[in-house]
């Protein structure tokens, strides 16, 4: 094959690929074609009850994170507003997540070094975020996270919501200053941490996460529609922000966040001329892909969980398109990483949102009420520094108590034994190492006991019985002809499979009495090069030991792969082509068993016999 014809055939690989289930890179605004007064009711009332709920957990994530909150409050606007205008789900509301926050704290805790660059970092690191969600969605990665178990993702939940609850304990018992952060970045050291610190542990921020939490506990308890989060943060900042700001008693000094001025919304470009901008990708790159593949597997997990309910058809790499260009928007206007969030898009469907406009409505108001904070700053009215971080922190930990979903947790255990170990592992990993290795770890965990048991294909002796029926063998039954075995394989033949495929092979030619070997490839599937150079080391063990090897059923794929190696031409050897002869019988879908019995008339010409007559039968209303 010449060169030319490569090239020419890649491109129309290209273009087909790249055609089928095409991408849509442009804004969609086909919602708004028949957008109706009703439907602009439906969604801004949805929007103002997400909104109510977006805010507040904004700042608690970016709290989690270590940021300041602008960075969370930014995210959660500019996120809401872009994402519909790409996802294919209506009711996704994207902004900063616990899972995300999590992960970005964790990297910055392992990395000391670099606390002090997070302002002119994180830009970066989110714009890498983007960029890795975008063209994941082009190549259809997304298509792959249907192979991560479900059980990497429960595990990973669990064991980051333990982290986030030790660390917010801190400011709960106000510990902040005693705890060296140094020593935080793993569970087992953020453990010892408080209990060494324990006893310097102060009734007041105590006290206030209590009433805070009572609050919460009581709304969510007898009026379950409203805004609990909401109402408890400002009701709690309402009660002891003042106490705070005035001195009183032990209120004296307590950590409140700091309000953000109009300043702090100018877009950061991330900047990409500096001289160590190819150093800093290098160590951002891989929490920056760890957070992409956790936001797009929160984001489809969510959409294809709302959708469920509504009979909505999803596309995963549609919606992870919208996290990329998100993650774009939020970097440039300086935010955190921006993922799916379960509790705002489950909220934004159960307010009975009409279209995808509900989360750009969203996104608008959120942004208005940013854009508010930061003009009180400059009228002098520090809204933010009433929050106490104690009642913030209560909050954070009565949400992450959500993140252990025991259902789910008790399926992953007791379904399989892989299930479980992934579960395990994984949550190990969290507690053991950053989140964005853990998370990688659960992964290869569960990927590696799927390639397990899927590089297992299965290899059935077969005969024909006295009516020309294709069947199973017995295993204590005599072959009809001796010297000839006709063995089915059924499964992938893939680079994980092609080892044991030619071990067991090579088991049954181990057989003195067999001479000839009839693959029969019907059902084998997604044969590629490893399992091709099997294959021919196979052909060269069978022949050293005086064998012969013929196949039979192969599909057109099977073939093309087999011509395109050039190892057909090494399994015609010894088949004068002149005379009709072949070693390799195509599939017939008129009569699937022509192949095997044309490869069963060649094995008895290669031994010079004809001993039983070869018949065929096929009843098309009993395929096999």
């Amino acid at each position: 094959m010449s060169f030319g014809n490569v090239i020419k055939k890649s491109y129309r690989a290209t273009r087909d690929y790249f055609a089928e289930e095409k991408i849509d890179f442009l804004p969609r605004v086909g919602p708004f074609s028949d957008y109706t007064k009703s439907k602009f009711v439906c969604d801004m009332r949805a929007a103002a009850n997400v909104t109510l709920l977006a805010l507040p957990q904004a700042i608690a994530y970016a709290a989690i994170a270590g940021l300041d909150i602008v960075y969370g409050v930014m995210s959660a606007a500019v996120a809401a507003i872009i994402a519909p205008l790409f996802a294919s789900s209506r009711y996704n509301v994207l902004g900063p997540t616990n899972a995300t926050a999590f992960m970005l704290f964790s990297f910055f805790a392992v990395n000391p070094n670099l606390q002090s660059r997070v302002h002119e970092l994180l830009p970066l690191l989110v714009f890498i975020v983007a960029i890795a969600s975008i063209l994941g969605a082009l190549f259809k990665v997304a298509d792959l996270l249907q192979y991560v178990s479900r059980s990497v993702l429960v595990g990973y939940m669990a064991g980051a919501a333990v982290l986030i609850i030790g660390n917010q304990l801190k400011p709960l018992l106000g510990l902040n200053q005693f705890v060296d952060s140094e020593k935080t970045a793993t569970f087992f050291g953020l453990l010892g941490e408080l209990l060494y610190s324990i006893k310097h542990t102060q009734w007041a921020p105590l006290l206030m996460g209590a009433v805070t939490l009572s609050v919460y506990l009581a709304f969510r308890r007898w009026k379950k529609n409203w805004p609990a989060f909401s109402i408890a943060l400002l009701l709690g900042s309402m009660i002891f922000g003042p106490l705070i700001h005035l001195g009183v008693g032990a209120f004296a000094g307590q950590e409140t966040f700091r309000t953000f001025g109009l300043t702090d919304l100018v877009p950061s470009i991330p900047d990409f001329f500096r001289p160590e901008i190819f150093n800093d990708i290098s160590v951002l790159l891989g929490v920056a892909l760890a957070i992409a593949f956790l936001a797009s597997l929160e984001n489809t997990l969510m959409a294809k969980s709302i959708a469920s309910q509504t009979g909505d058809r999803t596309d995963a790499n549609q919606d992870m398109l919208s996290v990329g260009f998100s993650n774009l928007g939020s970097a440039i206007v300086g935010g955190m990483p921006a993922s799916g969030s379960l509790t705002r898009s489950m909220l934004n469907f159960n307010s009975g949102a009409a279209t995808k406009a509900s989360s750009f409505y969203t996104g608008l108001l959120t942004l208005s009420l940013v854009v508010m904070i930061a003009w009180s700053e400059k009228a002098g009215l520090d809204i933010i520094d009433y929050i106490p971080k104690s009642a913030l922190a209560v909050l954070v930990i009565a949400v992450s108590f959500t993140l252990f979903n025991l259902k789910q947790i008790r399926i992953c255990l007791r379904s399989t034994l892989d299930d479980a170990v992934v579960i395990i592992v994984t949550f190990i990993a969290t507690l053991l190492a950053p989140l964005h290795v853990a998370i990688f770890i659960g992964v290869a965990i569960s990927i590696t006991l799927f390639l397990r048991k899927a590089s297992k294909p299965y290899l059935k002796e077969y005969e024909f019985n006295d009516l020309g029926e294709l069947r199973e063998k017995e295993v204590n039954e005599a072959r009809p002809i001796p010297a000839i075995s006709i063995v089915h394989v059924e499964g992938d033949l893939f680079f994980g499979a092609s080892e044991l495929f030619r071990t067991q092979i090579q088991r049954i030619a181990a057989d003195p009495a067999i001479k000839v070997i009839i693959l029969r490839l019907k059902n084998a599937r997604h044969l590629d090069a490893t399992s091709v150079m099997a294959l021919e080391d196979l052909v060269g063990f069978i022949r050293r030991q005086g064998l012969y090897l013929l196949i039979s059923g192969a599909s057109k794929d099977v073939y093309k792969v087999l011509k395109r190696s050039g190892i057909l031409e090494i399994l015609q050897e010894g088949a004068d082509r002149t005379q009709g002869e072949s070693n390799i019988f195509l599939a017939m879908p008129s009569n699937p068993n022509i192949s095997t019995r044309d490869a069963l008339r060649r094995a008895q010409q290669l031994l010079g016999t004809k001993e039983a007559d070869v018949r065929i039968f096929y009843d098309p209303k009993h395929k096999r």
